[in-house]
């Protein structure tokens, strides 16, 4: 059974803990290190791996320590160029080719946001089939047999417009969080199109400090789905 860990998740920091009674692994490493280690009662030991979606610091800020502990990282080309990453524990992966990590099958998969080379994750163990995708205006791709979704929602059409309105949300700004952000309504579309029949989570990633509203976002998720649906908070665990 697949335990979900959430370290971090916003613009402040990303970071999550997945594990399956076997293998443990880090989904992103943008937050502080030794709150990467608070977060994990200091068991570091047990990460055999670390996925990097892309280079943004919010999803990569400890990644060289995570390396100095001993932590393999997996990552695009791109991502490793851009934050400049060297040595034997630094994993190149590509979109659509899978790669096994201890007890899982990991398939990346490209996403859509303005940094080279950004991927989405498809993990399976056992049973489960877990989505994580945080960083992305849209999501191309439809997946059968999920168990989890861990699913960035960072803001509100409506919110935002109604932001730019009151001057809240510049106009410049606007423009880039639509053009490399999930909005809930996008979100809500990309739920109705996959099979969700044997899922059993929803989590709401990376929502906006601004233009986004949990309660709202989770009742909108949770109705349409008819899933257990969660706002990804720190030091939360489930399974």
């Amino acid at each position: 059974m697949v335990d979900i860990k959430i370290l971090a998740s916003g613009s402040s920091g990303n970071t999550i803990r997945i594990g399956d009674g076997k293998t443990a692994l880090l989904l992103e490493a943008g937050i502080r290190f030794k709150d990467i280690q608070k977060g994990l009662n200091f068991q570091m030991m047990e990460i055999v791996g670390c996925l990097i979606s892309h280079s943004h610091l919010d999803h990569s800020k400890a990644v060289r320590e995570v390396v100095r502990a001993g932590i393999d990282i997996y990552a695009s080309q791109g991502t490793i160029d851009a934050l400049k990453l060297q040595g034997h524990r630094i994993n190149v992966i590509k979109a659509k080719e899978q790669i096994n990590i201890g007890t899982w099958t990991i398939l990346p998969f490209d996403t859509i946001h303005d940094a080279p080379e950004s991927l989405g994750f498809l993990l399976a163990s056992g049973r489960d089939k877990i989505l994580y995708c945080c960083d992305t205006c849209y999501i191309p791709y439809r997946f059968k047999g999920l168990t989890h979704v861990l699913i960035e929602c960072n803001y509100s059409k409506k919110i935002i417009n109604q932001n730019k309105q009151d001057g809240i949300t510049p106009l410049e700004l606007k423009k880039r969080v639509v053009t490399n952000h999930f909005a809930l309504e996008d979100v809500k579309d990309f739920l109705r199109a996959n099979d969700l029949s044997k899922v059993r989570e929803i989590h709401l990633l990376h929502l906006s400090d601004t233009n986004s509203n949990a309660v709202l976002f989770k009742s909108e998720v949770q109705k349409l789905t008819g899933k257990p649906t969660y706002i990804a908070k720190k030091g939360v665990i489930y399974g």
